[in-house]
């Protein structure tokens, strides 16, 4: 039999014998391999993008698109999608994991050079998904590092003081933004939606003394804000007495007034009646003056002047009794 090397071989006519062997079965079996290897096209290049996510096509690793929730198609081999939830809000911790310390990330300098443990949960969500699959080699790792940057940043900026009390909201706060600004520097398409501090306290070998001084900042707050309640419920009540009795005392005065005044009217009055007639008007205050006062007794009673004149004068005594060492 002639090699395919040999001079008597002959590639057509080798040919012609395949295509005349596999002529019958392509034509039976041919439809049948074409529907079946459709199918498989179909079924491995079908996939659902669900509520919520988002999927990134990459066409020979070359991104070419996004899709929406839904089913959608993708050429196997050719094209490939990485589907990531956008709308979920993640979790990351620093500083502990569950119940375990992490010593190395919790453990801070504050700006009056004094070592605190902060412990923080940082939340977030994927709000570019190509910049978050594509621009860092791992985005979680990143936030976690940067959000450690962002909170030493802060507390070492603030004393210890006002970090374990009324500082606390405000280095928060101002992390976050630290953190969303470094996010978006490196184009991880990350949002944070919330950064919040959970453990914030002094070194294990100090913390009861620091507890103490807290305790008594504390009690210093709680008596001075006693102390103003105090000031500004005894001040406006002194105030309400003092212009109660000025009102008072402007009031009686008023009344003096207006009672002088009308006395030096009526007294005019009569001076000028007792200078047009003396006698009447001086009988005439003497009949008044006896009417005011024999009004205001009770029991009157009227003598005669001449029986008067004969009486003999009655000067009432006590009788003793017999509490007095009288007889009966």
């Amino acid at each position: 039999m002639p090699g395919p090397f040999d001079d008597d071989f002959d590639l057509d006519r080798v040919t012609r014998a395949v295509r005349g062997g596999l002529g019958p079965v392509l034509r039976r079996f041919g439809p049948i391999f074409a529907a079946v290897l459709a199918v498989l096209i179909v079924v491995s290049g079908t996939y659902q993008v669900g509520p919520g996510e988002q999927a990134v096509i990459r066409t020979f690793g070359r991104e070419t698109g996004k899709a929406g929730p839904g089913l959608h198609f993708a050429f196997p081999l050719v094209q490939r999608r990485d589907v990531v939830n956008i709308q979920q809000v993640r979790r990351l911790e620093v500083g502990f994991r569950g119940q375990q310390r992490i010593r190395d990330e919790a453990l801070m300098l504050t700006g009056d050079e004094n070592i605190v443990e902060a412990q923080m949960i940082v939340q977030y969500r994927v709000s570019d998904p190509s910049k978050y699959l594509f621009r860092l080699k791992d985005p979680d790792e990143t936030l976690r590092a940067s959000a450690e940057v962002a909170l030493r940043s802060m507390v070492g900026r603030t004393r210890i003081d006002d970090f374990l009390t009324t500082g606390r909201e405000r280095v928060q706060d101002d992390a976050r933004e630290w953190l969303q600004r470094l996010m978006n520097d490196y184009q991880s398409g990350i949002s944070v939606t919330e950064l919040k501090l959970q453990t914030v306290d002094a070194p294990d070998q100090v913390r009861e003394a620091f507890h103490d001084v807290v305790r008594a900042r504390e009690e210093k707050e709680k008596l001075i804000n006693q102390a103003r309640g105090y000031q500004a419920d005894v001040i406006p009540r002194a105030r309400g007495e003092a212009e109660k009795a000025i009102r008072e005392a402007e009031g009686y005065k008023e009344q003096r007034v207006l009672r002088a005044n009308g006395d030096a009217s009526r007294f005019e009055a009569t001076l000028t009646e007792y200078q047009k007639a003396p006698r009447v008007t001086r009988e005439r205050l003497w009949l008044e003056r006896t009417e005011d006062v024999l009004g205001r007794i009770e029991t009157k009673v009227f003598v005669d002047e001449g029986v008067a004149k004969s009486a003999v004068p009655v000067l009432p005594l006590p009788i003793p009794g017999p509490a007095a060492g009288g007889k009966p």
